[in-house]
């Protein structure tokens, strides 16, 4: 069973998005600030990371920053209210972040893009690339 852990201050985004993951079969672990969030990554090494950018202690850039220097496969997705456009969007692109998800999002196209990943990195490993 694949492994998301959701980092996300909102209760009712959090609730949502964990709704829609376990329907879909996922195993999820919420955590509820950056300083929660770095704390599973590292001991859980999630097979993906949903967060969003502004939250209490650190932020969605941090978190980034933090995964991809440590665990770098982990795929992190960011949902944010931010538009693509704005400048820490961009800053977390250049910290290697995998996606993006502007909210309100539409929750097929967040599973979606979830899927992706998993489909991906199986068709990858068929080929052992």
């Amino acid at each position: 069973m694949k492994r998301i852990l959701l980092i996300e201050d909102d209760k009712i985004i959090i609730n949502i998005i964990d709704f829609l993951l376990k329907k879909e079969g996922y195993e999820t672990f919420i955590a509820r600030d950056g300083n929660e969030g770095i704390e599973k990554i590292f001991s859980l090494e999630p097979d993906l990371i949903i967060t969003d950018i502004m939250m209490p202690y650190r932020s969605g850039l941090e978190i980034t920053a933090f995964s991809k220097k440590n665990y770098p496969n982990i795929p992190v997705i960011i949902v944010s209210a931010l538009g693509k456009e704005e400048q820490t969007v961009i800053e977390a692109f250049k910290l290697g972040v995998d996606d993006f998800v502007t909210k309100p999002f539409n929750p097929t196209e967040l599973i979606l893009r979830v899927k992706r990943f998993f489909i991906e990195k199986e068709t990858l490993s068929l080929y052992h690339i």
